[in-house]
């Protein structure tokens, strides 16, 4: 799961949401490694020809191409949601990509958490209501994941209401 529930601290509860990583950077540098051999073994057949050096520049700039779209991608996927609900605040921080951050507050009595089953932009799109802003919880996460932590949000907000 993407995300977890931190230990409680008295009546707070913490929540934090990261996007899965399929590829980790270990993954990366094999894949790089391994693209690199695949490109390399029928050049073996070049080597002392001519034709080796007209087909070098554009090897190379495939490959810096893949290290580029893959750092990009990593770049991207630094995004991590930070939920803390407290008897009198909720609190919701989004650390985006390259720094960006965007905080939420609202009273946990007037906090409203919807799943929008088939209206928002993905299926089960969730988001929460409260201090007249909506925002949206979890982007990166599965259907059914955020059915499920739809589901542990509620629990946590009942007792407050």
């Amino acid at each position: 799961m993407p995300y977890e529930w931190l230990p409680p601290e008295g009546d707070n509860r913490r929540l934090h949401l990261w996007p899965y990583r399929s590829l980790p950077r270990r993954g990366m540098v094999w894949f790089l490694g391994g693209t690199s051999i695949c490109i390399v073994v029928p050049l073996l057949g070049l080597i002392g020809t001519p034709v080796l050096w007209g087909l070098l520049p554009f090897l190379l700039a495939a490959l810096t191409a893949i290290w580029w779209a893959l750092e990009k991608s990593f770049r991207d996927a630094e995004i991590v949601e930070e939920m803390e609900i407290t008897p009198d605040q909720v609190t919701l921080v989004r650390h985006g990509p390259r720094g960006k951050r965007q905080d939420w507050q609202a009273n946990p009595h007037w906090v409203r958490l919807t799943l929008h089953a088939s209206a928002g932009p993905v299926p089960q799109y969730l988001t929460m209501k409260g201090e007249g802003r909506e925002v949206e919880l979890g982007a990166f996460l599965t259907e059914v994941e955020r059915r499920r932590l739809a589901a542990e949000i509620t629990e946590v907000l009942r007792p407050l209401r």
